[in-house]
Formats: structure tokens, sequence, C-alpha cells
């Protein structure tokens, strides 16, 4: 870690010059990791893989092919705002944010069709919103 003469350290500078604070890189790539699986989860259901059991005992209960259309877009849509954010961009964490949160909410409804895949998932938009929240903002 090298401190420059304005008295900001590159391992927390989060600007537009191409550095990411630690946090910062760990939302980005649980996103792509989130992302990716959630782009492998839409296309299985898709494929209309055997891998989910669909139980009829739940309050809300979807088409398994339309879920699984929902889970590639946004998992395509996640991982790229995963890999713009090791920019260092103010957007691409808001945007993070947001999509954590859609992502979240498209885990939940997933619940019935594999639940332990869906609470992981869960668990890790949890963790980007965290980490995107927690990391230090950039000053001038």
């Amino acid at each position: 870690m090298t401190t420059h003469a304005g008295g900001t350290s590159t391992a927390t500078r989060d600007s537009g010059n191409g550095l990411v604070s630690g946090w910062t890189a760990f939302a980005a790539i649980l996103m792509v990791f989130g992302g990716l699986m959630a782009i492998f989860q839409g296309i299985s259901a898709i494929a209309k893989d055997n891998v989910f059991v669909v139980t009829r005992e739940y309050a809300f209960q979807f088409n398994l092919t339309g879920w699984g259309w929902i889970h590639l877009i946004l998992g395509i849509v996640i991982m790229l705002a995963g890999f713009a954010l090791f920019k260092g961009a103010m957007w691409a964490r808001v945007v993070g944010v947001v999509l954590a949160g859609l992502g979240m909410i498209a885990n939940f409804m997933w619940l019935p069709y594999y639940p332990l895949w869906a609470l992981v998932l869960l668990a890790l938009d949890v963790f980007v919103i965290w980490a995107l929240c927690a990391a230090p903002r950039h000053t001038t």
C-alpha cells in the first residue's frame, strides 16, 4: 500500500482510475460468481432439467421456463455489473445494490424449485449489498 501526495492510499481509492477498494472488489467477485450461477440456473430451468422438483404446496407458483428466462437475463446483467465494479464507478455500485436486491427477490421466489441453492444465492446477494454499502467512498 503506497501513499500518494494527496494523502490517499492506493488500497482505499475508489474512483474512475481503475483502482477499487477491497470491499468493492469483494462485491464485484461475488456479483460475477452469483451472476454466473444464476445463468446456469436459468439455462437448467429453460432446458427443463430434472434437477428441479416442483411442488404444489406453495402460495406462489410460476412457470419454470419463465423463471429460467428471468434468471438467465438477470444473471447476465448482474455479471456485467460485477465486471463494471472493477473499474470503481459509483454508478456500478448503485446498480449493483439494485441488482442484488432484485436477485434476492428472484431467489426468494425460486425457493419452491431449489431451496438450498436459492438460499445460497440469497446469502451471496446479502453479502454483495453489504460490501457495496460498506466500501469506502472516494473523496477528492
